[in-house]
């Protein structure tokens, strides 16, 4: 038989690509969901501990920056107060806070798993000189995402809760923020983060 005609018989057809498409895809979901569910199951963590970490002056960014202001003579830099409470003030508000930040929770832990599952159905398809070019991408991505979300959690949402807690239109209005707002607020700017980070791929 003739070599080429092997090598033809020896490619995967188009619904044996989906097939393997298709396992990848339910490999990367159920890493999503089994860490959704820990996540879920971690609510004392995941709430008190991280999420809401950013609302209080306790958080390791405002204590370091405390530390700063210290070194260098000058408050301006100490956040000592957070003029804000966290309602919630939908009957379902505090539920739907808890399953769609697990969701967010499981896809940021579960992402370099989900994207090496990716990679893995998509690197056949590439041409050598490509593979060698995109050799590492699995790494170099999870690096930049996992980067993005310590940036964006560390850095950018502890300053934006910071001005947005302190920003006043008339000293009469006091800010009270509803978890629902919070919450997205905190993830919205991580995700943000995360893109610019992974753009410079």
């Amino acid at each position: 038989m003739p070599l080429d005609q092997i090598e033809e018989e020896s490619e995967m057809g188009f619904l044996d690509h989906l097939e393997e498409l298709r396992w990848h895809l339910i490999r990367s979901f159920a890493a999503i969901f089994v860490f959704a569910i820990a996540a879920f199951a971690a609510k004392t963590l995941v709430f008190h501990t991280i999420l809401l970490g950013p609302s209080r002056v306790d958080f390791w960014t405002y204590e370091t920056l405390c530390q700063l202001s210290e070194l260098l003579n000058s408050e301006a830099l100490c956040i000592d107060k957070l003029p804000f409470i966290i309602q919630s003030r939908q009957m379902t508000g505090q539920f739907a806070m808890h399953v769609t930040s697990s969701f967010v929770i499981g896809i940021i832990c579960a992402f370099p798993y989900a994207f090496w599952e990716v990679w893995r159905f998509i690197k056949p398809g590439l041409y050598p000189t490509e593979r060698k070019a995109a050799r590492g991408a699995t790494v170099y991505v999870s690096l930049l995402f996992l980067l993005g979300v310590t940036f964006g959690y560390f850095i950018v949402t502890p300053i934006s809760i910071n001005f947005l807690a302190n920003y006043q239109i008339d000293p009469t209005i006091l800010n009270e923020f509803d978890i629902v707002s919070y919450i997205s607020t905190v993830i919205t700017l991580v995700l943000a983060c995360v893109s610019c980070f992974s753009y410079q791929l």
